[in-house]
């Protein structure tokens, strides 16, 4: 086989069978994110009304909230028995909204989730301000938990996802970026808040050092293949499905892991499409870049890529002991990548 020929077609390798819905995952912990859907605008009580209008669109316009999900499940799965696991979900919640707002402006993004931004709606300089402000209120409940190692985790991850950001931004435009690097990118960007996310639930919920790592473990390799299939959905899905526009990593100059195989492996003549297409700034030139990566393999590439991170983070969940938040763990990585079939 050459370097231009597309690999042998792959299954889904995920062991066991995806769930048609995440019903029953996010019911099993139903209580719990009740009373985290009641500390959320709780917390986002401000004197400015500016403040408390877009935090509040900004967290209720429908994500999964699979960061949270995942602190619920993970101290379920070590037999936590406090309510602090409650403040710990809404801290990730909080970070991870920080950084959507954010996001959002950098890309000049006027949808998410299939509703207008709030940059779009109330402009950059509000939506950042108040991603200042989400960062600030996601501390203050660090330190009402008043356990050093989660704001160690916490703190450290903030400060690596906010260089993540950057990197990102930095990495537009760019033909020089390879696979080393843009995993690394994502796995500060995506990856690490899911990891924290998990970390954080170990060393709440345990002092077994095995359980706090195969926890941490499991957030890392689950976060990596959450982006991995999202870069592949954008070049293989629409607004209906994604809540934005298939293409968008394209008109945005960004370089994800299909387009960086299709480069690596790509003819001069492939190579000069692909450039040209990312140099538009616009979808135009998308038709011939889908056109390009299915010769090339490369969706396949990145979606191979995924499910060997969604097997990782399977493996990671074995030294754990069976329970329901352990299968509802495995359901919801077998769910991630069934997106891609």
């Amino acid at each position: 086989m050459t370097a231009h020929s597309p690999a042998p077609a792959a299954a889904n390798p995920t062991s066991g069978a995806a769930p048609a819905s995440l019903d029953a995952v996010f019911a099993l912990v139903r209580a719990d994110f009740t009373a985290v859907n009641a500390l959320i605008p709780n917390r986002l009580t401000s004197d400015v009304e500016l403040v408390e209008k877009i935090g509040a669109y900004i967290v209720e316009s429908g994500g999964k909230r699979l960061r949270p999900l995942l602190v619920l499940l993970g101290t379920r799965a070590l037999d936590y028995q406090g309510e602090e696991h409650i403040k710990l979900a809404a801290v990730i919640e909080f970070l991870h909204t920080a950084t959507l707002l954010h996001d959002d402006v950098v890309d000049h993004s006027n949808l998410r989730r299939g509703r207008a931004t709030a940059n779009a709606l109330w402009g950059n300089a509000p939506s950042v301000l108040v991603g200042d402000f989400l960062y600030s209120r996601a501390f203050q409940l660090m330190v009402e938990l008043g356990r050093l190692p989660i704001l160690d985790v916490l703190s450290s991850a903030t400060n690596i996802i906010a260089q993540g950001e950057v990197q990102q931004l930095a990495n537009i435009g760019r033909l020089d970026v390879d696979e080393g690097m843009y995993r690394e990118t994502i796995r500060a960007k995506t990856a690490l808040l899911f990891e924290a996310a998990t970390h954080t639930a170990g060393l709440l919920a345990s002092t077994n050092p095995g359980h706090i790592e195969a926890l941490r473990r499991f957030g890392l390799h689950f976060g990596m293949a959450y982006q991995l299939v999202d870069d592949c959905m954008d070049y293989a899905s629409d607004s209906a499905t994604m809540g934005k526009n298939a293409g968008d990593d394209l008109a945005e100059g960004k370089l994800t892991l299909p387009l960086i195989h299709a480069l690596a492996h790509g003819s001069p003549v492939q190579r000069e499409r692909l450039i040209d297409a990312l140099r538009r700034g616009d979808t135009s030139g998308l038709s011939d870049t889908l056109t390009i990566l299915e010769a090339l393999g490369s969706i396949r590439y990145a979606r191979d890529a995924a499910f060997t991170e969604s097997e990782a983070a399977l493996d990671a969940l074995q030294i754990l002991p069976d329970s329901d938040a352990s299968i509802a763990m495995r359901d919801l990585t077998r769910y991630c990548t069934s997106r891609l079939s």
